[in-house]
């Protein structure tokens, strides 16, 4: 029999730690495996402990102080021996602060050997109630609140808090909310996940069924994902869901990134270029930061180009016009046979040419 795992990430400590509790609660057979990443000594630090209090603490030296190193070489091989162990019905695992979700999850789901002992049955997600529109759509790197898991560590927050809002199937507030900050993250989380406030309860055989299914949660967070979007219903919140199938100009994306990066909002998304029309490309940005990189090939798809853009307040008058100015214009439409765009350092050198 398979062991259920509810995995547990988010960025701030607090929270998290908050968030643990709650589940411990909630899954009295489970035992809790916490990780912590010190990347300045390169020490990674396990504590496993169930209801009856800890049962280990161990500290590693990693070679690389990161998280597919912390994975690699202790989370996997910690959640497999407890699994095995076969004193506990399940088990949560409380990633580094920072940590996304999604690498660990693939690995679970894939991993025909670990499949056999493992299953993620939920990804949970804790928020802190203090500033999580801040946190959300703030320009904060990880670093700067000393909760960046490697040295050379440049995420930022929002970025990274966002992509797990965007990927949990439970968010849970430390605290009550005000209603912007709840209807901000319900906007990004999937349409089916749950948001919960203040100690969440959903129940030992809630969180250990099939909450998580990777196909679905894979679906929600792709970047060329082509279904419509629910309406956002939260007052103070809006969405611009802005598509075409006109890749943008290189020379002028170049020239301005920050145009729809820019901002206290969260934009996520593809794009194609004329100089790569082979390539998927990816958009993922939030709180002034922006990220670009090479997702996959477009195979038997028709190349398109879609941002969508989510924050509270007013959306800003110019993000229309602004995407629309980056589009490539029927008249400049022709041959982009060039063997270099200004794209390189992102996205590698150009395999293929129109």
């Amino acid at each position: 029999m398979r062991v259920p795992v509810v995995l547990l990430s988010g960025v701030d400590p607090d929270a998290m730690a908050a968030t643990m509790v709650g589940l411990q609660f909630d899954l009295p057979g489970a035992v809790a495996v916490r990780h912590a990443i010190d990347p300045e000594r390169g020490l990674l630090t396990r504590t496993v402990s169930d209801l009856t209090g800890v049962v280990e603490t161990h500290e590693t030296l990693l070679e690389h102080a990161c998280v597919s190193c912390a994975i690699r070489e202790d989370i996997l091989p910690t959640l497999e021996r407890l699994a095995r162990d076969g004193r506990w019905q399940s088990i949560v695992a409380h990633l580094p602060v920072g940590a996304e979700a999604a690498h660990l999850c693939s690995v679970l789901t894939w991993d025909t050997r670990l499949a056999r002992f493992l299953r993620v049955s939920a990804v949970v997600t804790a928020v802190g109630a203090r500033h999580p529109v801040r946190d959300l759509l703030g320009d904060d790197l990880l670093a700067d609140r000393g909760h960046h898991c490697a040295q050379d560590d440049r995420r930022g927050v929002g970025e990274v808090l966002a992509a797990m809002v965007e990927y949990a199937d439970v968010v849970a507030f430390d605290d009550t909310v005000d209603p912007v900050a709840r209807g901000l993250v319900t906007a990004l989380a999937r349409p089916d996940a749950t948001v919960v406030e203040g100690g969440h309860g959903l129940g030992g055989d809630v969180l250990t069924g099939r909450l998580h299914q990777h196909t679905r949660t894979d679906a929600w967070t792709s970047p060329v994902r082509t279904d419509a979007l629910p309406d956002v219903r939260a007052e103070g919140v809006w969405r611009l869901d802005l598509q075409s199938l006109r890749p943008f100009h290189p020379d002028r994306l170049l020239d301005s990134l920050e145009s729809l990066g820019a901002g206290a909002h969260r934009s996520r998304g593809c794009f194609w270029l004329p100089s790569r029309p082979g390539r998927a490309l990816e958009w993922d940005g939030a709180g002034g930061q922006l990220s670009i990189g090479d997702h996959a090939g477009w195979a038997r798809r028709t190349p398109f180009t879609r941002i969508v853009l989510t924050g509270v307040g007013v959306a800003p008058a110019h993000l229309r016009e602004a995407f629309a100015g980056l589009l490539v214009a029927e008249d400049e439409r022709g041959s982009w046979s060039v063997a270099e765009d200004g794209f390189e350092p992102w996205l590698g050198p150009i395999r293929e040419v129109a």
